[in-house]
């Protein structure tokens, strides 16, 4: 490709992509991050760019002034890709970067992502998806390449914590983001706490569903989301899984048929 700029998030794809293009390409290579309110890890991607040694950039980047991403509709991941990647383009022709990549991985397409369409649009290449790369692959290869990011738990924007036609503001999403921290600080690795208004929905992993249940982690987990605001303090317990809100829309899709 000559040289990429790399939408870097310090998660396990982005950064196993940004350890690769930095290989291959070295001062040729940036990754370049957005500072935000649907993303909470910037010191972490700072950190993890230092790992690799790749050079690195931060962005302010302010999705909320996005009337058609803070309205919160079911395409919302496309307006919020658009506004990424049109600042992302916007710096890599700055400094003379050939191409803008992502880390959209193989079996990412298996899910509803219509940010996939914003890429396609605007141009942004996604290597991961075109070796056809599997999340698995990519840990055990960051693994080999040892990458503190090979087993980092999945994560996604704090967007996706909430129902479609739910409007998003700064207060909600702080509030979501101060819930998992807390989970994750007593214990829980790999969660997610879903917001439908007055009620909280936490989803954990099976094997967590246990340590969730006693009487003093119980007791903590209901005294912290009362104090931020939930009334209601749940478990689902289908447990953990990406992209829960989108069940809504496949429930409707059935109804529509």
């Amino acid at each position: 490709m000559g040289s990429v700029l790399i939408a870097f998030s310090g998660r396990v794809d982005s950064s196993f992509l940004a350890s690769v293009a930095h290989e291959v390409l070295g001062r040729r290579s940036l990754a370049v991050t957005a500072d935000s309110a649907l993303y909470t890890e910037v010191k972490e991607a700072r950190r993890i760019a230092e790992e690799i040694g790749i050079q690195h950039k931060v962005f302010v980047s302010d999705e909320l002034n996005v009337p058609k991403f803070s309205d919160n509709p079911v395409n919302r991941c496309y307006y919020c890709k658009q506004e990424l990647f049109s600042n992302l383009w916007t710096i890599a022709e700055k400094h003379g970067f050939d191409y803008v990549v992502d880390g959209t991985n193989y079996e990412d397409l298996d899910d509803y992502r219509p940010g996939v369409k914003a890429g396609i649009e605007l141009n942004v290449r996604s290597p991961l998806k075109d070796v056809q790369l599997t999340k698995q692959e990519i840990r055990a290869l960051s693994r080999e390449r040892q990458l503190s990011t090979w087993d980092k738990p999945s994560m996604a924007c704090l967007a996706s914590r909430f129902p479609y036609g739910s409007a998003l503001t700064q207060e909600k999403l702080s509030k979501v983001e101060k819930a998992e921290r807390f989970l994750r600080g007593i214990g829980f690795s790999q969660l997610r706490v879903r917001d439908h208004g007055d009620l909280a929905r936490i989803e954990v992993l099976f094997n967590e569903m246990s340590f969730i249940s006693k009487d003093l982690i119980r007791k903590k987990i209901v005294n912290e989301f009362n104090t931020l605001g939930y009334t209601y303090v749940t478990v689902d317990i289908k447990g953990y899984r990406t992209g829960s809100m989108n069940e809504q829309l496949e429930k409707k899709a059935i109804k529509k048929e």
